[in-house]
């Protein structure tokens, strides 16, 4: 049985169709990888699947609505007058120990007092993944979450994120155009 079923005839924006005839079945626990050339709805597709875009003609079941979604998006987008904690804090709803955990969970452990600004882009990016699983998501949405990071930072991040959903499985859709980072983190790939 699929965790995740996402059936799209067409969304379009205006005139333009951007995803038509798309049907995508996830089993539970399953990582999928999403690749396709830029401009062709794989973020559109990730933000159908949240429910930040009902202006599609199909259906995700179960619908967002019903499940808790954890979405690591394109940019960290940390609260900047907030520290690391309270972001974690205030978007997960846990104590300031349990965002303690998460931040040593993600290897920055004693950082949590520093405003996002005192981090380096990689540091947030940790961050932002720490936010979308303390959640303890049903689905989590990853959206190209080691771009613009050097080779070696990501190489860590993607051994971080492989730690990360062994130890707390979750049905995951990942957006990349790395297609060494597909193989090496997806049971199965999709391409738009």
């Amino acid at each position: 049985m699929s965790a995740l079923d996402i059936q799209i005839r067409a969304k379009r924006f205006g005139a333009a169709v951007v995803l038509r005839d798309l049907n995508l079945q996830v089993a539970d626990g399953e990582v999928v990888a999403i690749t396709g050339r830029s401009g062709v709805g794989k973020t559109t597709l990730l933000n159908i699947i949240a429910g930040l875009d009902f202006a599609f003609e199909g259906k995700v079941s179960p619908a967002p609505a019903d499940s808790r979604v954890g979405y690591v998006f394109q940019e960290p987008r940390l609260l900047p007058w907030r520290t690391v904690s309270e972001n974690l804090c205030l978007a997960c709803g846990i104590t300031p120990a349990a965002a303690a955990q998460w931040l040593a969970d993600v290897g920055l452990a004693g950082e949590g007092e520093k405003v996002p600004g005192q981090l380096s882009l990689g540091m947030q990016r940790r961050v932002a993944v720490a936010r979308a699983l303390a959640i303890r998501p049903d689905v989590l949405l990853l959206d190209e979450p080691f771009a613009s990071l050097d080779v070696e930072t990501a190489k860590e991040m993607r051994a971080l994120l492989q730690r990360l959903l062994a130890a707390h499985p979750t049905t995951t859709l990942l957006v990349t155009h790395d297609a060494a980072e597909a193989a090496e983190l997806a049971h199965k790939g999709f391409s738009l």
